[in-house]
């Protein structure tokens, strides 16, 4: 048994060190995958002269230039405003909407509670492809065709099924007893929803608003679909039209513009990484 001992904790100590090796590499490589590309675009946003392709080069000179022709020769500003309009709009309307779900969902039984989450989920798998003539047709009907609000419309609708799935989820994870608690301190459902159990879900709420704003931001095919004039376009419409043409690819001001997008991104992120963790534990001890 004693001799046996030092194997096995020398098998331990292998095994560990194994393990360690394996996730270090594994995190080494997908590393090089998401930096590639992120330095591929950031050296191309701040090269001077007409790139006709991407490629890391590290070589000067480097300029401010791309970004000031990115303002004063195209509609990026425009763009940009549009994109803003749309993200800040879908986020509020769509994070309002699937809480009071989740929540609804969550805590009542109602006639239909049940059909109407399968409805969720079997509407969830239609790829959007799939829909793309029905909303052209909508947009059509409703005079929505080359108007932001018809986009918003489609965003928020497409968010809704599955997010209030995973609302609820979260709202499922607070315990029962703390609304059972709130009542019994006089606390009507509005109070008990506000002040003890929204706080605990901070969390999950600051996740589906950094979802809902980034969406507009990358999402290319409905926009596409939807907006026909360019002064309406979203970013991701109007810096494809940079690189569409084969003989004319403004590389760099595609680059320059790709960098801007994470700037309103990156700031509502720090902005609402303090509720990733203090929603856990600000609402129990609330009202």
């Amino acid at each position: 048994m004693e001799t046996n001992k030092p194997k096995r904790i020398r098998t331990q100590k292998g095994a560990r060190r194994l393990n360690k090796i394996l996730t270090y590499t594994y995190l080494v490589f997908m590393s090089i995958i998401i930096i590639y590309p992120l330095l591929i675009t950031a050296t191309s946003a701040f090269r001077g002269g007409n790139l006709m392709a991407f490629d890391l080069k590290l070589s000067g000179p480097w300029t401010l230039n791309n970004f000031r022709r990115l303002f004063q020769e195209t509609l990026y500003p425009q763009w940009y405003m549009n994109t803003l309009k749309v993200a800040v709009t879908t986020m509020v309307i769509q994070v309002a909407a699937i809480t009071l779900a989740g929540f609804a969902y969550s805590r009542y039984r109602f006639i239909g509670r049940k059909q109407s989450l399968k409805f969720f989920l079997i509407v969830q798998m239609v790829p959007t492809t799939a829909a793309l003539t029905a909303f052209y047709v909508m947009a059509l009907l409703l005079g929505g065709l080359d108007q932001h609000w018809f986009l918003i419309f489609v965003y928020i609708g497409g968010g809704i099924p599955m997010n209030t799935w995973l609302m609820k989820g979260y709202f499922d994870t607070v315990p029962m007893e703390l609304d059972e608690s709130a009542r019994l301190d006089g606390a009507g459902h509005l109070r008990t929803f506000w002040q003890i159990i929204l706080p605990l879900v901070r969390p999950m709420i600051a996740v589906q608003a950094l979802w809902a704003f980034m969406s507009p931001f990358g999402e290319y095919l409905l926009a596409r679909f939807l907006l026909r004039s360019p002064a309406n376009y979203t970013v991701a419409n109007g810096l494809q039209t940079f690189i569409n043409n084969p003989r004319d690819q403004r590389v760099a001001l595609f680059a320059a513009g790709a960098i801007l997008i994470a700037v309103p991104i990156a700031t509502l992120f720090f902005f609402l990484q303090k509720n990733f963790v203090s929603g856990l534990t600000a609402g129990g001890t609330k009202g």
